[in-house]
């Protein structure tokens, strides 16, 4: 098998029994501010995108690229297509031209065959609200000599079953770096920042040693990120500068605390680097470039590989910001009503966990999202909120202008806004913005109304917790971790108060614990 990296979450998988292309990236994504790093613009996307199977793993721009999946690859590929609750990710593949489908099922293992021979494939589908933009989804590819698992940036609540249908994984390649606006984007005091963003780097990159460890593969490809920032209004973001607090290391980092934890078996890829394995033996990994000049681009020479990267891509970040609308307009809280009041509407267990009247504030005017009672509005006098956006006004112009489904997968990715909130994170209200057609807000509310399974227990630290998180029903036997009385679920990082069950991370979610 042969694992070429195409940048970010990007592999092309080549086996005996056909190619298989996941994830091609290209195009700046969330308002131009992500780029890949390191660039992988100059590969040669014609043949890479001559392949037998496409897999896209869900609707996120850096995993979507919709112009270049359009340019550059073969509309007569096989789509592996993970097993969604709506229909989304193949509507938008079928406008680009992809006709050919192999529909999988949630978790089973499926053979697809070809002209060249056959594979196993199984594709693990998440499936909650808060999985990319209505789904995520890891691919387990077996040629019948290797098995490779790519997770790019799911995280799946049960690795039981790749265990039990492959019996070994060879190559595992995953995510471990940020890929949020949190906590960049708050309007908090600095020190507070600078904890939760540096508590936010360790978790994140513990998290993906939680999964190395379950899926126990010979060779890790650490993927999915960093993104690359270089508007100069965002450039900061880049973990370049030695800030603990930036949630964005690179490969490099990651692969330094794997070694430090005793796993001496990560491999560094970067835009056009192979790697060659038959079974668990790497053959040979090679690069497009010297490996001292590859590891500089992490290390030594980052701020001037970044800067240099910045200065060829300013045309393309001006062709985009003269894309978007233009900041001047009619008042927004017509388009505003009558984009969000029938899909709140449809929402009442999204509408009563949110709870509050929310405010935006679009340059010169508020609009006012009034929750409770299912209404967009102007603000009343001296009216306090407990949750608020500060967005500029061009980037709600374009995407009303685009009819866009997910604010999510646009602005807040973009981190080119600002936020404030008194209390913890709210799920359901992030959960709203990425569900704006009548097809996803039903099924979130839905989602949301299902009664869940807690009867089953375990024992942490001599705490006696329910087995499934509240939030997103990772095992916590697995992702659990307590300090003192406060419970970490390290699958997203939520917390909760072990003398009360009360989570400290967004309202509702109690966990049920006792002292056996």
């Amino acid at each position: 098998m042969q694992v070429t990296s195409v940048g970010h979450a990007g592999f092309r998988i080549d086996t005996r029994a056909g190619s298989i292309l996941c994830d091609p990236w290209v195009n700046p994504a969330y308002f131009a501010s992500w780029f890949p790093f390191p660039d992988n613009s100059t590969l040669d996307w014609d043949a890479l995108g001559d392949c037998d199977y496409l897999y896209i793993s869900h609707l996120h721009r850096d995993h979507f690229d919709p112009r270049h999946l359009a340019a550059h690859v073969n509309k007569d590929a096989v789509v592996l297509l993970p097993d969604y609750p709506v229909p989304d990710l193949r509507g938008e593949l079928e406008k680009l031209g992809f006709h050919r489908f192999f529909e999988t099922t949630d978790s089973v293992k499926h053979r697809v065959s070809g002209p060249k021979g056959e594979l196993d494939v199984m594709i693990i589908a998440l499936r909650a609200p808060a999985d990319g933009p209505i789904g995520d989804s890891g691919l387990i590819v077996d040629d019948g000599q290797t098995v490779a698992f790519n997770m790019n940036d799911s995280r799946p609540v049960d690795l039981d079953v790749v265990a039990a249908e492959f019996g070994r994984v060879d190559v595992h390649m995953l995510q471990y770096s940020g890929a949020i606006w949190y906590p960049m984007v708050y309007d908090m005091p600095a020190r507070a920042k600078e904890t939760f963003g540096t508590q936010k780097r360790q978790r994140q990159m513990d998290r993906a040693r939680q999964y190395v460890t379950q899926v126990g593969a010979t060779w890790v490809i650490p993927s999915a990120g960093p993104p690359c920032f270089l508007d100069p209004e965002l450039r900061d973001l880049n973990d370049d500068h030695g800030d603990p607090a930036n949630i964005f290391p690179d490969q490099m980092v990651f692969l330094e605390q794997l070694r430090a934890h005793g796993h001496d078996r990560g491999l560094l890829m970067m835009p056009g680097s192979v790697a060659e394995f038959a079974g668990s033996q790497l053959e040979s990994l090679t690069h497009p470039l010297p490996t001292a000049d590859v590891e500089a681009i992490f290390t030594t020479g980052k701020a001037d590989y970044i800067a240099a990267y910045a200065e060829r891509m300013a045309p393309v970040l001006a062709a985009e910001k003269a894309s978007w609308a233009p900041a001047a307009g009619e008042p927004l809280l017509e388009p505003l009503r009558a984009r969000f009041e029938p899909i709140m509407a449809q929402s009442d267990e999204i509408c009563d966990g949110v709870g509050y009247p929310v405010q935006l504030v679009l340059g010169a005017e508020t609009v006012v999202l009034d929750f409770p009672k299912r209404t967009v509005r102007e603000p009343i006098p001296d009216e306090k909120f407990r949750y608020g956006f500060a967005i500029a006004p061009e980037l709600v112009r374009t995407v009303l202008r685009d009819a866009e489904p997910d604010w999510v997968n646009t602005i807040f990715l973009s981190t080119r806004f600002t936020a404030w909130r008194v209390g913890g994170y709210n799920e359901y209200l992030y959960t709203f913005f990425k569900c704006l057609t009548d097809e996803r807000i039903v099924y979130a509310d839905g989602w949301f109304a299902e009664t869940h399974d807690d009867s089953s227990s375990v024992t942490l630290d001599g705490w006696e917790v329910q087995r499934r998180c509240p939030h997103m029903k990772a095992d916590l036997s697995k992702f659990g971790v307590v300090e003192g009385t406060t419970l970490t679920c390290n699958q997203h990082g939520w917390q909760w108060d072990l003398k009360t069950g009360r989570c400290l991370t967004a309202r509702g979610h109690e966990l049920r614990c006792s002292r056996p």
